[in-house]
């Protein structure tokens, strides 16, 4: 079971946009020439050139040119934009693509984030646990984020913690596991950072 991210939602990074989903959000820029440096939700940050022009939550176009590997996703150019004031206009912008565009998925253990994001959670005996507010990865899988009472809580997203889906239904069963094993997103972000390498200054 996963959460494919090549449809992700930019977990609370980007406005929900009906008929679209967020491939990337655009970050600091690279360099002096207009590159820029991208959170990605793609399987392969290459699939960000194989939709055509994307556009921002405005309906602005944009056409990815060349992606590169890099320690935060991706290292993007992009159409128009040439020097380093401009990539820095656009730091924070997401890309969306249409939902249409997006292949279908064949394998039915496998979900687009966008699908699970508001599926209300309930137990095994229908109990209310809360509604499904992001999908994250900080390198050990995928994680639900599970919010009830304005409360938050990570779950693993695998078959033994969620057995059962409907989308149809608006509605997953999530088993809680062990007390250890669901943390408040304030520790997870910790976790993430002590895992990362130290950021170096951005490349002149």
């Amino acid at each position: 079971m996963r959460a494919r991210p090549d449809t992700a939602r930019a977990n609370k990074a980007a406005e929900t946009l009906d008929g679209f989903v967020c491939l990337c959000v655009i970050g600091p820029p690279h360099g002096v020439r207009g590159a820029v440096k991208a959170k990605c939700f793609t399987d392969d940050p290459q699939a960000l050139t194989a939709y055509g022009a994307l556009q921002d939550a405005g309906g602005r176009a944009f056409e990815v040119i060349s992606v590169n590997a890099d320690k935060m996703g991706a290292r993007l150019t992009i159409k128009g934009v040439n020097d380093r004031a401009g990539a820095q206009a656009l730091r924070g912008t997401a890309l969306y693509v249409a939902r249409e565009k997006l292949p279908l998925l064949e394998d039915e253990d496998d979900f687009y984030h966008d699908d699970l994001i508001g599926l209300e959670v309930v137990s095994d005996s229908g109990a209310s646990l809360g509604a499904v507010t992001g999908v994250y990865n900080f390198g050990a899988g995928d994680l639900l984020e599970v919010t009830k009472d304005k409360k938050n809580a990570f779950y693993p997203f695998t078959k033994a913690v969620v057995p059962e889906i409907n989308i149809a239904a608006g509605q997953l069963v999530l088993l809680p596991p062990k007390e250890d094993e669901a943390r408040p997103p304030d520790q997870m972000a910790e976790q993430e950072a002590e895992n990362q390498p130290q950021n170096k200054a951005d490349e002149k």
